[in-house]
């Protein structure tokens, strides 16, 4: 008899939140005609302050998310957050990628473009302002989020 029809199937649970920012389809010109693949930019945080970021390429869109996936949870960094927000105001030029991200007041929400609001929603920041002010690409803009993260100063705590 067959093991394999024995066993129940227990679907992995994960505790980080997966977010495909971008599929691109690339070909490559060979001998044999064009070869077509997928590029596939992925965010990966558990809304508790750990966040990474991956890019992936496969034949195949579903390879490409998981070879993304993988290098993004190998690549984890934690943020340092004051509450629901950041410590500070930070600016970060990267390449032609321009980032601004403010802390903002409890209950102001999560006001950010695309790629951006990706990141810090997987990091787990709740109440932040920010703007794109550079490039409309979304890897250089999600590239561009990380270094601006990376760079946060964990707040000073007062002492009584």
């Amino acid at each position: 008899m067959d093991n394999r029809r024995n066993r129940s199937y227990t679907p992995v649970v994960s505790e980080f939140e997966e977010k495909v920012v971008q599929v691109n389809r690339v070909s490559k010109k060979t001998k044999g005609g064009n070869k077509i693949g997928f590029s596939v930019l992925v965010v990966v945080g558990d809304k508790k302050g750990r966040v990474g970021v991956g890019l992936g390429g496969a034949p195949d869109v579903s390879s490409a998310v998981k070879k993304a996936v993988l290098y993004a949870r190998k690549h984890l960094f934690t943020v340092p957050m004051k509450k629901t927000t950041i410590p500070h105001v930070v600016f970060v030029k990267l390449g032609a990628a321009k980032i601004m991200l403010k802390p903002a007041p409890p209950g102001a929400g999560v006001i950010a473009g695309g790629p951006v609001r990706s990141v810090v929603e997987a990091a787990g920041i709740r109440d932040i302002v920010s703007k794109i002010l550079g490039t409309k690409n979304k890897a250089s803009n999600v590239y561009a989020t990380m270094e601006a993260l990376k760079k946060l100063k964990p707040a000073r705590v007062a002492k009584a």
